[in-house]
Protein backbone atom coordinates (compact mmCIF):
# COMPACT_ATOMS: atom_id res chain seq x y z
CA UNK A 1 0.00 0.00 0.00
CA UNK A 2 1.43 3.36 -1.02
CA UNK A 3 0.57 6.55 0.85
CA UNK A 4 0.85 9.91 -0.86
CA UNK A 5 0.86 13.50 0.39
CA UNK A 6 0.24 16.30 -2.09
CA UNK A 7 2.11 19.58 -1.51
CA UNK A 8 -0.22 22.49 -2.35
CA UNK A 9 -0.25 26.27 -2.10
CA UNK A 10 -0.04 29.45 -4.16
CA UNK A 11 2.85 29.86 -6.62
CA UNK A 12 6.17 31.04 -5.15
CA UNK A 13 5.54 29.86 -1.59
CA UNK A 14 8.41 27.35 -1.67
CA UNK A 15 6.60 24.10 -2.46
CA UNK A 16 9.28 22.79 -4.83
CA UNK A 17 12.11 23.95 -2.56
CA UNK A 18 10.47 21.96 0.24
CA UNK A 19 9.97 18.97 -2.06
CA UNK A 20 13.64 19.00 -3.07
CA UNK A 21 14.77 19.22 0.54
CA UNK A 22 12.52 16.30 1.47
CA UNK A 23 13.42 14.00 -1.39
CA UNK A 24 17.00 15.13 -2.17
CA UNK A 25 15.88 15.50 -5.78
CA UNK A 26 16.54 18.49 -7.99
CA UNK A 27 13.15 19.52 -9.36
CA UNK A 28 13.31 23.00 -10.90
CA UNK A 29 12.44 25.79 -8.48
CA UNK A 30 12.31 29.35 -9.80
CA UNK A 31 10.95 32.73 -8.75
CA UNK A 32 8.14 32.88 -11.32
CA UNK A 33 4.66 31.37 -11.17
CA UNK A 34 4.03 27.91 -12.64
CA UNK A 35 7.66 26.87 -12.78
CA UNK A 36 6.27 23.46 -11.80
CA UNK A 37 3.91 22.18 -14.51
CA UNK A 38 4.16 18.41 -14.40
CA UNK A 39 3.95 17.03 -10.86
CA UNK A 40 7.19 15.98 -9.17
CA UNK A 41 6.97 12.71 -7.23
CA UNK A 42 9.50 11.43 -4.68
CA UNK A 43 9.66 8.68 -2.04
CA UNK A 44 10.97 9.54 1.40
CA UNK A 45 12.15 7.17 4.12
CA UNK A 46 10.35 7.58 7.43
CA UNK A 47 12.90 8.20 10.22
CA UNK A 48 12.28 5.69 13.02
CA UNK A 49 15.07 4.90 15.53
CA UNK A 50 13.13 1.80 16.62
CA UNK A 51 13.93 0.13 13.29
CA UNK A 52 17.70 0.41 13.85
CA UNK A 53 17.33 -0.96 17.37
CA UNK A 54 15.29 -3.99 16.22
CA UNK A 55 17.90 -4.62 13.51
CA UNK A 56 20.70 -4.41 16.09
CA UNK A 57 18.96 -6.92 18.37
CA UNK A 58 18.19 -9.24 15.44
CA UNK A 59 21.72 -8.96 14.01
CA UNK A 60 20.29 -7.96 10.64
CA UNK A 61 22.54 -6.86 7.79
CA UNK A 62 19.76 -5.17 5.80
CA UNK A 63 17.34 -2.51 7.04
CA UNK A 64 14.26 -1.52 5.01
CA UNK A 65 12.38 1.54 6.32
CA UNK A 66 8.86 2.78 5.70
CA UNK A 67 8.27 5.28 2.89
CA UNK A 68 5.82 8.04 2.07
CA UNK A 69 5.43 9.55 -1.40
CA UNK A 70 5.31 13.31 -1.77
CA UNK A 71 3.78 14.96 -4.84
CA UNK A 72 4.70 18.55 -5.72
CA UNK A 73 2.14 20.07 -8.07
CA UNK A 74 1.62 23.38 -9.86
CA UNK A 75 0.70 26.37 -7.72
CA UNK A 76 -2.98 27.17 -7.29
CA UNK A 77 -4.30 30.65 -8.05
CA UNK A 78 -7.58 32.42 -7.56
CA UNK A 79 -10.06 31.09 -10.13
CA UNK A 80 -8.34 27.71 -10.46
CA UNK A 81 -11.66 25.88 -10.02
CA UNK A 82 -12.81 27.69 -13.18
CA UNK A 83 -9.62 26.77 -15.05
CA UNK A 84 -7.49 29.83 -14.27
CA UNK A 85 -3.72 29.27 -14.32
CA UNK A 86 -3.14 25.53 -14.36
CA UNK A 87 -6.21 24.98 -12.22
CA UNK A 88 -7.84 21.96 -13.81
CA UNK A 89 -4.51 20.17 -14.19
CA UNK A 90 -3.52 21.02 -10.62
CA UNK A 91 -6.77 19.68 -9.22
CA UNK A 92 -6.52 16.46 -11.20
CA UNK A 93 -3.01 15.86 -9.87
CA UNK A 94 -4.11 15.86 -6.22
CA UNK A 95 -7.40 13.95 -6.54
CA UNK A 96 -5.92 10.65 -5.42
CA UNK A 97 -3.38 11.67 -2.79
CA UNK A 98 -4.17 10.57 0.76
CA UNK A 99 -3.46 13.91 2.45
CA UNK A 100 -2.60 17.51 1.62
CA UNK A 101 0.33 19.57 2.84
CA UNK A 102 -0.65 23.23 2.50
CA UNK A 103 2.40 25.50 2.34
CA UNK A 104 1.91 29.12 3.43
CA UNK A 105 4.51 31.79 2.74
CA UNK A 106 6.04 33.65 5.68
CA UNK A 107 9.57 34.40 4.47
CA UNK A 108 11.22 37.54 3.13
CA UNK A 109 12.92 37.42 -0.25
CA UNK A 110 12.81 40.42 -2.61
CA UNK A 111 13.86 38.13 -5.46
CA UNK A 112 10.76 35.95 -5.13
CA UNK A 113 7.59 37.88 -5.91
CA UNK A 114 4.42 37.03 -4.03
CA UNK A 115 1.81 35.61 -6.40
CA UNK A 116 -0.93 37.89 -5.05
CA UNK A 117 1.28 40.98 -4.94
CA UNK A 118 1.13 41.39 -1.15
CA UNK A 119 2.04 38.99 1.64
CA UNK A 120 -0.98 38.00 3.72
CA UNK A 121 -1.11 34.36 4.73
CA UNK A 122 -4.74 34.60 5.90
CA UNK A 123 -5.82 35.70 2.42
CA UNK A 124 -3.64 33.01 0.81
CA UNK A 125 -5.27 30.38 3.04
CA UNK A 126 -8.74 31.62 2.10
CA UNK A 127 -7.93 31.48 -1.64
CA UNK A 128 -6.81 27.87 -1.51
CA UNK A 129 -9.72 26.78 0.70
CA UNK A 130 -12.26 28.48 -1.55
CA UNK A 131 -10.87 26.95 -4.74
CA UNK A 132 -10.82 23.44 -3.25
CA UNK A 133 -14.41 23.83 -2.08
CA UNK A 134 -15.52 25.12 -5.48
CA UNK A 135 -13.81 22.23 -7.24
CA UNK A 136 -15.58 19.77 -4.93
CA UNK A 137 -18.88 21.53 -5.49
CA UNK A 138 -18.51 21.02 -9.25
CA UNK A 139 -17.70 17.33 -8.71
CA UNK A 140 -20.72 16.79 -6.45
CA UNK A 141 -23.04 18.71 -8.75
CA UNK A 142 -21.99 16.63 -11.77
CA UNK A 143 -22.50 13.39 -9.82
CA UNK A 144 -25.93 14.52 -8.60
CA UNK A 145 -27.05 15.46 -12.12
CA UNK A 146 -25.93 12.10 -13.53
CA UNK A 147 -27.52 10.13 -10.71
CA UNK A 148 -30.79 12.09 -10.88
CA UNK A 149 -31.33 10.81 -14.41
CA UNK A 150 -31.69 7.31 -12.96
CA UNK A 151 -34.46 8.23 -10.50
CA UNK A 152 -37.05 7.01 -12.99
CA UNK A 153 -35.80 3.44 -12.41
CA UNK A 154 -37.41 3.55 -8.98
CA UNK A 155 -34.30 2.10 -7.34
CA UNK A 156 -34.37 3.23 -3.67
CA UNK A 157 -30.55 3.33 -3.59
CA UNK A 158 -30.56 5.97 -6.32
CA UNK A 159 -33.02 8.07 -4.34
CA UNK A 160 -30.85 7.75 -1.22
CA UNK A 161 -27.73 8.82 -3.11
CA UNK A 162 -29.42 11.83 -4.69
CA UNK A 163 -30.72 12.93 -1.29
CA UNK A 164 -27.25 12.63 0.23
CA UNK A 165 -25.64 14.52 -2.66
CA UNK A 166 -28.15 17.33 -2.33
CA UNK A 167 -27.28 17.76 1.36
CA UNK A 168 -23.56 17.62 0.60
CA UNK A 169 -23.95 20.15 -2.20
CA UNK A 170 -25.73 22.54 0.15
CA UNK A 171 -22.95 22.09 2.72
CA UNK A 172 -20.30 22.99 0.14
CA UNK A 173 -22.39 25.92 -1.11
CA UNK A 174 -22.14 27.33 2.39
CA UNK A 175 -18.33 27.02 2.11
CA UNK A 176 -18.18 23.96 4.35
CA UNK A 177 -15.51 21.30 3.82
CA UNK A 178 -16.39 17.72 2.97
CA UNK A 179 -14.36 16.39 5.94
CA UNK A 180 -16.68 18.35 8.26
CA UNK A 181 -19.81 16.86 6.71
CA UNK A 182 -20.75 14.23 9.28
CA UNK A 183 -24.06 12.96 7.89
CA UNK A 184 -24.61 9.22 8.24
CA UNK A 185 -27.61 8.90 5.95
CA UNK A 186 -27.82 6.13 3.38
CA UNK A 187 -25.96 7.13 0.27
CA UNK A 188 -22.92 8.39 2.18
CA UNK A 189 -20.79 5.69 0.53
CA UNK A 190 -20.52 8.04 -2.44
CA UNK A 191 -18.01 10.17 -0.49
CA UNK A 192 -15.34 7.50 -0.92
CA UNK A 193 -15.97 7.37 -4.66
CA UNK A 194 -15.69 11.09 -5.33
CA UNK A 195 -12.12 11.68 -4.03
CA UNK A 196 -13.19 15.12 -2.80
CA UNK A 197 -10.30 17.48 -2.12
CA UNK A 198 -11.78 18.95 1.06
CA UNK A 199 -12.38 15.45 2.46
CA UNK A 200 -8.63 14.89 2.72
CA UNK A 201 -6.75 15.55 5.97
CA UNK A 202 -4.52 18.63 5.80
CA UNK A 203 -1.22 19.61 7.39
CA UNK A 204 -0.30 23.29 7.33
CA UNK A 205 3.30 24.45 6.95
CA UNK A 206 4.60 27.97 7.31
CA UNK A 207 7.70 28.38 5.14
CA UNK A 208 9.63 30.85 7.29
CA UNK A 209 12.96 32.64 7.47
CA UNK A 210 15.60 30.51 9.20
CA UNK A 211 16.26 33.19 11.83
CA UNK A 212 12.63 33.69 12.89
CA UNK A 213 12.68 33.76 16.72
CA UNK A 214 11.01 30.90 18.59
CA UNK A 215 8.32 33.11 20.26
CA UNK A 216 7.22 34.32 16.82
CA UNK A 217 7.09 30.74 15.55
CA UNK A 218 4.78 29.71 18.37
CA UNK A 219 2.65 32.82 17.84
CA UNK A 220 2.21 31.93 14.16
CA UNK A 221 1.04 28.43 15.07
CA UNK A 222 -1.52 29.84 17.52
CA UNK A 223 -2.78 32.37 14.97
CA UNK A 224 -3.32 29.70 12.33
CA UNK A 225 -5.07 27.32 14.73
CA UNK A 226 -7.31 30.19 15.86
CA UNK A 227 -8.10 31.02 12.23
CA UNK A 228 -8.92 27.38 11.49
CA UNK A 229 -10.90 27.01 14.70
CA UNK A 230 -9.03 23.77 15.35
CA UNK A 231 -6.64 23.47 18.29
CA UNK A 232 -5.56 20.00 17.13
CA UNK A 233 -4.59 21.07 13.58
CA UNK A 234 -1.20 19.82 12.40
CA UNK A 235 0.85 23.02 12.01
CA UNK A 236 4.60 23.07 11.38
CA UNK A 237 7.14 25.80 10.73
CA UNK A 238 9.95 24.96 8.30
CA UNK A 239 12.62 26.99 6.59
CA UNK A 240 12.62 25.14 3.26
CA UNK A 241 15.65 27.01 1.96
CA UNK A 242 17.69 26.20 5.08
CA UNK A 243 16.62 22.53 5.00
CA UNK A 244 17.74 22.31 1.39
CA UNK A 245 21.19 23.60 2.33
CA UNK A 246 21.46 21.05 5.15
CA UNK A 247 20.72 17.95 3.10
CA UNK A 248 24.44 17.29 2.42
CA UNK A 249 25.49 17.80 6.05
CA UNK A 250 26.36 14.89 8.34
CA UNK A 251 23.78 14.27 11.11
CA UNK A 252 26.13 15.79 13.70
CA UNK A 253 26.85 18.90 11.60
CA UNK A 254 23.15 19.28 10.83
CA UNK A 255 22.13 19.15 14.50
CA UNK A 256 24.83 21.61 15.51
CA UNK A 257 23.77 24.05 12.81
CA UNK A 258 20.08 23.78 13.78
CA UNK A 259 20.84 24.37 17.44
CA UNK A 260 22.88 27.47 16.62
CA UNK A 261 19.79 28.90 14.90
CA UNK A 262 17.44 27.89 17.71
CA UNK A 263 15.77 24.92 16.00
CA UNK A 264 15.46 21.84 18.21
CA UNK A 265 15.26 19.39 15.30
CA UNK A 266 14.93 19.24 11.54
CA UNK A 267 11.58 20.44 10.26
CA UNK A 268 11.71 17.73 7.60
CA UNK A 269 11.84 14.98 10.22
CA UNK A 270 8.85 16.59 11.92
CA UNK A 271 7.01 16.79 8.61
CA UNK A 272 7.51 13.11 7.81
CA UNK A 273 6.48 11.86 11.23
CA UNK A 274 3.54 14.29 11.29
CA UNK A 275 2.44 12.94 7.91
CA UNK A 276 2.23 9.48 9.47
CA UNK A 277 0.17 10.87 12.33
CA UNK A 278 -2.07 12.84 9.96
CA UNK A 279 -2.84 9.70 7.96
CA UNK A 280 -3.48 7.65 11.12
CA UNK A 281 -0.77 5.16 10.21
CA UNK A 282 1.13 2.79 12.47
CA UNK A 283 4.37 0.87 12.02
CA UNK A 284 5.13 -2.74 12.79
CA UNK A 285 8.44 -4.53 12.33
CA UNK A 286 9.60 -7.91 11.07
CA UNK A 287 13.03 -9.43 11.64
CA UNK A 288 13.62 -12.50 9.52
CA UNK A 289 16.94 -13.82 8.28
CA UNK A 290 19.25 -10.99 7.35
CA UNK A 291 16.56 -8.30 6.95
CA UNK A 292 14.72 -6.14 9.45
CA UNK A 293 11.87 -4.20 7.94
CA UNK A 294 9.29 -1.57 8.89
CA UNK A 295 5.75 -1.91 7.50
CA UNK A 296 3.00 0.70 7.25
CA UNK A 297 -0.61 0.02 8.23
CA UNK A 298 -3.73 2.09 8.96
CA UNK A 299 -4.66 2.07 12.64
CA UNK A 300 -7.10 -0.70 13.48
CA UNK A 301 -5.66 -3.30 11.06
CA UNK A 302 -6.08 -6.95 12.03
CA UNK A 303 -3.12 -9.34 12.17
CA UNK A 304 -4.30 -11.40 9.19
CA UNK A 305 -4.36 -8.27 7.01
CA UNK A 306 -0.94 -7.25 8.28
CA UNK A 307 0.35 -10.65 7.15
CA UNK A 308 -1.16 -10.01 3.72
CA UNK A 309 0.79 -6.77 3.56
CA UNK A 310 3.94 -8.91 3.44
CA UNK A 311 2.60 -11.58 1.08
CA UNK A 312 -0.85 -12.78 0.03
CA UNK A 313 0.18 -16.39 0.84
CA UNK A 314 0.74 -15.36 4.46
CA UNK A 315 -2.78 -13.95 4.68
CA UNK A 316 -4.35 -16.96 2.99
CA UNK A 317 -2.53 -19.51 5.17
CA UNK A 318 -2.44 -17.44 8.38
CA UNK A 319 -2.11 -19.54 11.57
CA UNK A 320 -0.83 -17.25 14.32
CA UNK A 321 1.18 -14.07 14.89
CA UNK A 322 4.06 -14.14 17.38
CA UNK A 323 4.10 -10.61 18.81
CA UNK A 324 6.32 -8.63 21.13
CA UNK A 325 6.02 -4.84 21.70
CA UNK A 326 9.15 -2.90 20.77
CA UNK A 327 9.58 -1.51 24.30
CA UNK A 328 9.59 -5.04 25.74
CA UNK A 329 12.09 -6.31 23.18
CA UNK A 330 14.36 -3.31 23.78
CA UNK A 331 14.23 -3.86 27.53
CA UNK A 332 15.05 -7.59 27.28
CA UNK A 333 17.74 -7.10 24.65
CA UNK A 334 17.12 -10.32 22.69
CA UNK A 335 14.34 -12.43 21.21
CA UNK A 336 15.67 -15.52 23.03
CA UNK A 337 15.50 -13.87 26.44
CA UNK A 338 11.99 -12.57 25.72
CA UNK A 339 10.85 -16.08 24.77
CA UNK A 340 12.38 -17.57 27.91
CA UNK A 341 10.32 -15.18 30.00
CA UNK A 342 7.13 -15.88 28.03
CA UNK A 343 6.94 -12.33 26.70
CA UNK A 344 6.35 -13.35 23.06
CA UNK A 345 2.56 -13.52 22.71
CA UNK A 346 0.67 -15.71 20.24
CA UNK A 347 -2.20 -13.78 18.67
CA UNK A 348 -4.98 -14.83 16.30
CA UNK A 349 -6.14 -13.31 13.02
CA UNK A 350 -8.42 -10.75 14.73
CA UNK A 351 -5.66 -9.22 16.85
CA UNK A 352 -5.39 -5.48 16.18
CA UNK A 353 -1.78 -4.67 15.37
CA UNK A 354 -0.33 -1.94 17.59
CA UNK A 355 2.26 0.66 16.68
CA UNK A 356 5.73 -0.72 17.44
CA UNK A 357 4.78 -4.41 17.42
CA UNK A 358 7.56 -6.75 16.29
CA UNK A 359 5.83 -9.69 14.60
CA UNK A 360 6.68 -13.07 13.19
CA UNK A 361 3.82 -14.66 11.26
CA UNK A 362 3.16 -18.38 11.22
CA UNK A 363 1.37 -19.61 8.13
CA UNK A 364 0.85 -22.68 5.99
CA UNK A 365 -0.14 -22.87 2.30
Amino acid sequence: MSFKCGIIGLPNVGKTTLFNALTCLEAEAASYPFCTIQPNVGRVSVPDPRLEKVAEIAGAEKITPNHIEFVDVAGLVKGASRGEGLGNQFLANIREVDALIHVLRHFSDPNVAHAAGTENWQEDLAVIDYELIMADLETVKNRRERTSKMLKTGDPRVKEEVSFLEMLEEHLNQEGRARDFTRTEKGSHVLQELFLLTAKPVMYIFNVDEDLPEPERQSLKRELRDTLGDESAEVLLISAGMEGELKDFSPEEKQEFLEELGWSRSGLDELITSSFRLLHLITFFTAKGKETRAWTLPQGTRAVKAAGKIHTDMERGFIRAEVIPFQTLEREGSFAKAREKGLMRLEGKDYMVQDGDVIQFRFNV
